[in-house]
């Protein structure tokens, strides 16, 4: 049986998501399967790569051939130079690393956004004074004019 690794397409309409397969090479696209060992999703920036490294290694090991878009993920994700035991076999994927880096960089981005918002609401709070005393303003000058209009009638 001719195998291959391939993709099986997942999703909508224009919002496609891929599952890395490995299927007989007989059957349709999104026909049985043997194996699933991976996804691969275009539509997040960046595109997400998760393909299983032991079990990739090992249905390259027994003959699967990969079709020219997974042998791309392959590289990205550096199996196909583990397999070919070629160095730098690292690949192109670049990941998020976690750690106290990490925590340190949320922290500082939270403790900007609460600046941020204080400094809004404090401009907000001084645009409000600001129009209550426009407002007393206004009612004290229109307070001597009704006074005023008020002693002519009397009169």
């Amino acid at each position: 049986m001719a195998t291959k690794i391939r993709l099986k397409r997942q999703g909508k309409k224009f919002y496609a998501f891929y599952r890395v397969v490995i299927a007989d090479s007989r059957k349709k696209r999104d026909g049985k399967v043997i194996e699933e060992i991976g996804t691969y999703d275009p539509n997040t920036q960046p595109s997400t790569i998760k393909i299983d490294s032991e079990r990739a290694q090992y249905w390259l090991g027994v003959g699967a051939q990969p079709t020219e878009t997974v042998l791309h993920l392959l590289k990205i994700t550096g199996d196909w130079q583990k397999f070919k035991g070629l160095k730098g076999a690292e690949g192109t994927l670049k990941t998020a690393v976690a750690g106290p880096d990490a925590e340190a960089r949320v922290e500082a981005v939270e403790a900007e956004a609460q600046k941020l918002k204080a400094a809004k609401s404090e401009a907000e709070a001084k645009a409000k004074a600001e129009a209550e005393a426009a407002a007393a303003a206004a009612a004290a000058e229109e307070a001597p004019a009704e006074e005023a209009a008020a002693e002519t009638e009397a009169e």
